[in-house]
Parts: structure tokens; C-alpha cells; sequence
């Protein structure tokens, strides 16, 4: 699959397709790799909806933050606009220095394939590639030569326990496996963020374990995570998590792994 091949059909599947303490988190210009300030956003129907009211947001360098809230409280909608994949009407995202309202919707594109990795509850791996062929599109798309992508996806599914998958199409796979495809495509390009919204919505008990415990080991290498979740397991394995209701943040807090090792 060429580079203009992987950017046509990641295109085409992207469209179908967060009160800890101040010592804690020790939030300060130089860690801070995502910044909102006074988002909005309203949806215009019928009747108007304001998904997001004014949210002012900082994110760590090497954070794993768990947005929660009930259905409609607008955590997927804050996800996607501090990712670009939305826009927003009002408010700025600074994300690595750089503001995303002042950028091109190609300059978007083209800032998230190669900065942002993105997991979904859907999985959304192209049906009609095999696992190394998902996980290797970050990388043509960064222009990187096909033999280099190639060794590198595998590396990555290696990395996953996902060797003896890679020839093998999303179709022939358990959920957790696509989970687990998906989770490398996210990283294979070592992105500045990942983003993951309600990444074991589709997952069992015991095949969310093995997602949450892959995640937070990337985080322990350093990597930032920023997830939306209905689990409150999940959430409280988070190193803080934020809760929203109404288009607001009501309340940010360290979770529960985080606040126990601290206790002792």
C-alpha cells in the first residue's frame, strides 16, 4: 500500500469514524502538552445544544487522564475538539505550543497523523487490510519508506503479543485482538497524545484487564493518554480523572490507584 493509498483510505475512516491536587499533578508550562481555555461548542438543530460550556483544560506530558460523565455530558465532544477532529466555536486548544484554530483543515490532517494516535470503542481497523497493513498507516503517511513501516509495525504487534496475527484481517480476529491492532496503529508512530474514546466499550471483563493494563504500561513509558470512559474500573486506574456534566467539568480528582499510593 503506497502513502497516497493509506491517506485516502484513513481519510475516508476517520470521517466514519480531563480535582487533583496542584502538588500532585505540579502543573506548569514546560509539562503541560495540552491546554484549553474557554472551549464551546453547540450543535444546531431543531433546538440548539451546547455540548461544551466554556471548558478550561490542562493536560500533563506523560499524563493518563479518564474523562466520565452520563451519556450527553459532552466527553466525546471535548475529546474531539481537543484532537481536531471537530472544530469548536469558541475558546483556543494549544496542543504542543501549537493552536489548532489558527490551522488549515488540511494543516489539521496532516498535524494529527504524524502528533495524535486515536483509539475507538468500534475498533475501526479497515476491513480489507491484514493487522500489520492497519498498523503501518501512521507511518506511510509520514512518508516513511514502505520496508521501514513494515519492520516497524511488527515490532509494534510483537510488542502486543499480536506476532502470529499480523497476516490475518480484522474479520478473523476476537474483539480484543482488534482492540489490540487498534491500540498499536495509535502508538506505531509515537505520538504526542493518544486519544481513546470508550476503548472497551466493546470488550468483556477479562479482555478489558488486558486492554487497560497495555494502556498504562504505555503510559509508564512515558506516553500521554487521554481516555473517555463509562467504566469506573477503568477510570479509576487513571492518573486523574475528570468528571463532566452539562458540557462543564464539575469535578477533577487523582484516581484511586494514584490517591492509594500516595495514602501509603
Amino acid at each position: 500500500m503506497s502513502a497516497k493509498q493509506a491517506h485516502i483510505v484513513l481519510s475516508i475512516h476517520l470521517r466514519t469514524a480531563p480535582e487533583a491536587t496542584e502538588a500532585a499533578l505540579k502543573l506548569n508550562s514546560h509539562t503541560l502538552i495540552v491546554q484549553a481555555s474557554r472551549l464551546r461548542k453547540t450543535y444546531h438543530s431543531a433546538s440548539d445544544v451546547e455540548a461544551l460550556r466554556g471548558v478550561d483544560l490542562d493536560i500533563v506530558r506523560g499524563e493518563m487522564l479518564a474523562v466520565v460523565g452520563p451519556s450527553g455530558s459532552g466527553k466525546t465532544t471535548l475529546l474531539n475538539c481537543l484532537s481536531g477532529l471537530d472544530r469548536f466555536d469558541g475558546g483556543r486548544v494549544v496542543v504542543e505550543g501549537v493552536d489548532l484554530a489558527q490551522m488549515s483543515d488540511r494543516e489539521r490532517t496532516a498535524y494529527r497523523g504524524s502528533h495524535m494516535g486515536f483509539v475507538f470503542q468500534a475498533f475501526n481497523l479497515l476491513p480489507v487490510l491484514t493487522a500489520v497493513e492497519n498498523v503501518e498507516i501512521p507511518l506511510l503517511l509520514q512518508g516513511m519508506g514502505g520496508r521501514e513501516a513494515r519492520r516497524r509495525a511488527l515490532d509494534m504487534l510483537e510488542t502486543l503479543g499480536l506476532a502470529n496475527r499480523a497476516q490475518h484481517r480484522p474479520d478473523t480476529l476476537s474483539g480484543g485482538e482488534q482492540q489490540r491492532v487498534a491500540v498499536a496503529r495509535a502508538l506505531v508512530h509515537r505520538p504526542a497524545v493518544v486519544w481513546a474514546d470508550e476503548p472497551t466499550g466493546n470488550l468483556d471483563t477479562e479482555v478489558t484487564e488486558v486492554i487497560v493494563e497495555l494502556l498504562i504500561r504505555m503510559n509508564r513509558e512515558g506516553q500521554t493518554i487521554v481516555l473517555v470512559t463509562h467504566n469506573p474500573v477503568v477510570a479509576e486506574r487513571a492518573r486523574r480523572v475528570v468528571r463532566m456534566r452539562d458540557g462543564r467539568i464539575e469535578s477533577q480528582r487523582a484516581g484511586e490507584a494514584i490517591a492509594a499510593a500516595e495514602r501509603t
